[in-house]
């Protein structure tokens, strides 16, 4: 299977005139089973990066949901506008209470901003699913990632509000996409909030692929502690991997720090940026 993957909402723009950057993540992926959406940002870039992309909308056959955070469903009100009804994937937490608790600082809502009811309204029919599945031969969404290595332990600064009490978010409705090629696997990750390696062993394991064609995508090692991302980046180096495209959540010291351990490996996959998979 032949898959294009254009990068629609990045935090940031290397090149293109008129395209806009923001806190985000949405990937347009075109496949020989059609058209597919990786989340949608927050909502204040992607109808202008798709169209000056040339990135028709209203062809997508389904929209696939990382996670419940509003920087990655924020802008799917706008997406089914031009879509119109479509099936979205998504975990069945995705609707929960969310919120970022930092000492010092004004507690945040980041959870998605809308309701099941407003969505759906606008046309999502929402397939919610906690496990692994095939979209189209070869495609696949990981669903629950399997929290296995030592050393990804997740953010201790998100939580969940129930009855009133803050629970930690063990963000379980975090998931990836995998893609088996002729090149190998392929992942493309939301913000990796299981962690990179749990999540880049899962895909192997199920997908019965050792070699790693390209990982791209927001790896959430950009806030983690140093300890954590030295030993993320070790395991990194172990595996077979061709190219790794850091982004969003990496953050541009830990993507400046990947691109030297990777060198040409490397690359910065910002709005804009067109890989085939």
């Amino acid at each position: 299977m032949k898959v294009t993957a254009t990068v629609l909402v990045e935090n940031s723009v290397l090149v293109g005139r008129d395209l806009v950057g923001e806190h985000g993540w949405a990937v347009f992926l075109e496949t020989e089973g059609g058209n597919f959406l990786l989340d949608t940002g927050q909502g204040n870039a992607i109808i202008n990066n798709a169209r000056l992309l040339r990135k028709d909308l209203s062809s997508v056959k389904g929209i696939i949901l990382s996670h419940h955070h509003y920087d990655h469903t924020g802008g799917l009100i706008q997406a089914l506008e031009h879509i119109g009804p479509v099936d979205v994937y998504a975990h069945p937490d995705l609707f929960k209470k969310s919120y970022l608790r930092r000492k010092g600082e004004e507690e945040q809502y980041i959870g998605i901003p809308f309701t099941q009811e407003e969505l759906e309204e606008k046309g999502a029919r929402f397939r919610f699913d906690k496990g692994w599945q095939e979209l189209i031969p070869g495609l696949y969404i990981t669903g629950e990632v399997p929290r296995t290595t030592s050393f990804e332990t997740g953010p201790a600064d998100m939580f969940c509000k129930e009855n009133d009490a803050y629970i930690k978010d063990s963000l379980l409705d975090d998931q990836s996409l995998a893609l088996v090629t002729e090149q190998g696997l392929s992942v493309i990750l939301g913000c990796a909030h299981a962690g990179i390696i749990n999540t880049l062993q899962y895909c192997m394991e199920k997908t019965g692929c050792r070699q790693v064609n390209i990982v791209m995508g927001g790896t959430h090692l950009g806030p983690q502690d140093q300890a954590t991302k030295e030993q993320s980046i070790q395991a990194l180096k172990e595996l077979t991997i061709k190219r790794i495209g850091g982004s969003h959540c990496t953050g541009l010291p830990t993507s400046a720090r990947l691109a030297t351990e990777f060198g040409e490996r490397f690359f910065f996959a910002s709005v804009g940026t067109v890989v085939q998979l």
